[in-house]
């Protein structure tokens, strides 16, 4: 902990929740600390998106990709850095499931294209679940208006009633309605992780007609962490679309 800095600790502090077995030797690179999906929601993420080959499409240091791997029989593991692939595959030898992900050095939106081309008789990926940038530690700020950092928001994760709506807009690397739309072109059935304070009517947008999207929180003790929004065969009442 006395290497890490200052701005890193409080997250230091919640290691456990992010890697069990971290004590084990789970590594993580300054911007996994900040993006890791707490492994009891990834684990829960995981069991809802069960089948047999699943897409990480930003896989950082691995946590939902080993989350994946305990309930689906292949998982493709996209980053496009190198630190944070060998990260990731280090932290999945820890738990033992290395062996049923591919990790895949390469940008999601290069891949989705190229995939997208493929016949049907290669396509075998039945669930994309997206976890793209949002902006760092500080999406708290990012309003719904201009997608860019709001000056008057206050920067503490508990003073919510200042926090404006988070906007498709500031995703990273392309605005998240577009990401959106070219993740459809692999699968309907995707599971969206986005900020605690998205502005859900710009995600209810993301639905064809007569597709009903499930929002469903995710909390870690009395803390709202984020939401996930699950499309197609994933929501609730549409599993027959899978």
């Amino acid at each position: 902990a006395s290497e890490l800095p200052k701005r890193l600790s409080k997250y230091f502090f919640q290691r456990e929740r992010y890697f069990s077995l971290y004590s084990e030797g789970c590594l993580l690179d300054e911007e996994g600390w900040y993006s890791v999906t707490p492994e009891r929601i990834a684990d829960h993420i995981a069991e809802r998106c069960r089948c047999d080959t699943i897409l990480d499409a930003f896989c950082g240091v691995g946590g939902n990709a080993i989350a994946f791997a305990k309930t689906c029989e292949r998982v493709i593991a996209l980053d496009n850095s190198p630190t944070r692939l060998a990260l990731a595959r280090h932290n999945a030898t820890i738990y033992g499931v290395q062996d049923r992900i591919d990790f895949i050095l390469c940008d999601y939106l290069d891949f989705a294209r190229a995939y997208a081309k493929l016949p049907s008789t290669r396509r075998n990926i039945e669930v994309v679940f997206l976890s793209p940038p949002w902006g760092g530690p500080q999406y708290l700020l990012s309003s719904s208006t201009n997608g860019k950092p709001s000056s008057h928001a206050a920067e503490d994760e508990s003073s919510e009633s200042s926090t404006p709506n988070y906007s498709l807009t500031s995703i990273l690397p392309i605005p998240g309605d577009q990401l959106f739309q070219l993740t459809k072109n692999l699968t309907g059935n995707i599971a969206y992780y986005l900020p605690r304070n998205m502005d859900l009517k710009e995600v209810s947008k993301l639905a064809r007609e007569g597709e009903k999207i499930e929002v469903e929180e995710e909390w870690m003790g009395d803390k709202l962490k984020a939401v996930t929004c699950y499309f197609g065969g994933l929501a609730a009442g549409q599993e027959d679309w899978f």
